[in-house]
């Protein structure tokens, strides 16, 4: 397994992937059931994904670990620092494929391609629609092609199972 990130071309990386939803909750809520263990434990990854594994820190400088387990069984580890957060408002964190450690691994410790690089770009907003929340998620650094759409559509998943959770707060 490579300990180094294998060099990705500018060209490679495709504009960040960016996902808008409107949740039908207030702000305050949908901050929370992002940010709380046991919350992230009922919406993180695609469907019929489970969480058995997730522990934030919650602080700049602090890090997540995360475990989601396929229908099938298999693991996919994430880990992630947080590098600004503004209360209600404002999430910027790293994200990086990780083992059962928590230690950054490259992608090809799942089988994906060589070029995709250690860390990616996280940035969420949560915007105030009077009792209503706009969120836009900012996913940077994804390389261009297959796995590109693959990761929008997990996440799409992801803020489905997120809106249910919302409904049953």
């Amino acid at each position: 397994m490579p300990s180094e990130t294998t060099a990705t071309s500018e060209s490679t990386i495709a504009a960040p992937l960016v996902i808008t939803r409107i949740f039908d909750a207030p702000r305050a809520l949908v901050w929370k059931t992002w940010t709380e263990p046991e919350s992230i434990k009922q919406w993180w990854g695609p469907k019929d994904f489970t969480i058995p594994y997730c522990t934030v820190d919650f602080r700049e400088g602090g890090r997540y670990v995360f475990a989601m387990r396929s229908p099938n069984g298999e693991e996919y580890w994430s880990t992630g620092e947080y590098r600004e957060i503004v209360p209600i408002d404002r999430i910027v964190c790293t994200d990086c494929f990780a083992d059962k450690e928590g230690n950054v691994v490259p992608a090809s410790h799942y089988g994906m391609v060589d070029d995709w690089p250690l860390e990616l770009i996280l940035t969420l907003t949560f915007e105030d629609l009077g009792g209503k929340t706009r969120f836009t998620l900012h996913h940077a650094g994804i390389p261009a092609g297959q796995m590109r759409e693959l990761i929008g559509t997990c996440w799409n998943d992801s803020l489905d199972k997120f809106a249910a959770a919302l409904a049953q707060s």
